[in-house]
Order: structure tokens, then C-alpha cells, then sequence
């Protein structure tokens, strides 16, 4: 019997946004990352988005919405943001801010309010798969979806 999507707070928000979206259930492994998705579901990677919770130097957090095969540049955020240093939380912080679990962080319907930071190019992609707020579910939508309930600060520091 196959499993069904589970009713996160993500997909919750996203329903009652009218946003249209489709449910993809896979087998999580701890450290499987957005490769392990792209893989068993034959996507390219770089569609595959990770969700991540990071912090500047004074502790305030925040999230940083990057393709799955590359990397986010600490420095140049830093710089884009103003601050001195941003750095990823501690898993148990991350967590704490966000109310998902590593490995199921969504950007849709977070515990505490952030500020959202969005890779520049994601926005230009046809169709972006996402965290839906559990391990082992993702969410297909048009990025222009994200943009409009999200509204995130487009920044260009990938690497």
C-alpha cells in the first residue's frame, strides 16, 4: 500500500496559498541529501532545492534556499547581508528555529520568522523540488510559487 503524504505545516500553508504542488514521497537515509532524491527520482540535482538554516555572528538566524550541488559562499553572504560572519546552526538550533527536523527543513511555515535568502538563479528554473516539512517528502512547484509566499531576498552567492 503506498504510503500517503504526510499533512506538514508546509504543505498546510501552501494549500490555503493556492499554491499547486505535487507530493513525492522517497526513502530518507541520514546524509542521502538532495543526491539521493535526484537519483531515485531521475531530476537533475541542481532543481533539487536544500533548505538551510544558518546564523550570523550575533546568533540570528536565518535561511538560506540554495541548489542541492552547490555550495553556499559563507563570505559573500556575509558581505550581501552586512553582518560579519554567517555560518550554518548546530542541527539541535537549527531544529529549534525552524520546528522541522534536519533532514525534513522546509522554508514554508517555520516555527520562528526568518529572513529568506534565495540563490538568484533558483528563481529562473522551470520547476524546483523542495522539502514539504518531513524527512522523506518533497514538493515539485513553479519557483514563482516560492517567491510569492515566501517573498525572499535574491542574492548570487553560490559556489
Amino acid at each position: 500500500m503506498a504510503r500517503k503524504p504526510p499533512a506538514t505545516r508546509a504543505a498546510l500553508l501552501l494549500r490555503r496559498q493556492g499554491v499547486a504542488f505535487r507530493d513525492h514521497l522517497y526513502r530518507y537515509r541520514p546524509g542521502g541529501g538532495t543526491r539521493q532524491f535526484a537519483d531515485e527520482f531521475g531530476v537533475d540535482e541542481h532543481r533539487v532545492i536544500k533548505t538551510l538554516i544558518m546564523e550570523d555572528e550575533t546568533g540570528r538566524p536565518l535561511i538560506v534556499l540554495m541548489h542541492g550541488d552547490r555550495e553556499v559562499s559563507t563570505r559573500a553572504l556575509a558581505r550581501h547581508i552586512g553582518c560579519k560572519s554567517v555560518g550554518p546552526c548546530a542541527p539541535a538550533s537549527a531544529e529549534r528555529h525552524s520546528g522541522y527536523r534536519v533532514g525534513g527543513t522546509s522554508p514554508f511555515a517555520t516555527r520562528r520568522a526568518m529572513p529568506v535568502y534565495c540563490e538568484r538563479s533558483i528563481l529562473a528554473l522551470p520547476l524546483i523540488y523542495i522539502n514539504g516539512g518531513s524527512r522523506g517528502y518533497i514538493v515539485s512547484m513553479d519557483p514563482a510559487d516560492l517567491e510569492r509566499v515566501l517573498q525572499p531576498v535574491p542574492v548570487a552567492v553560490q559556489r
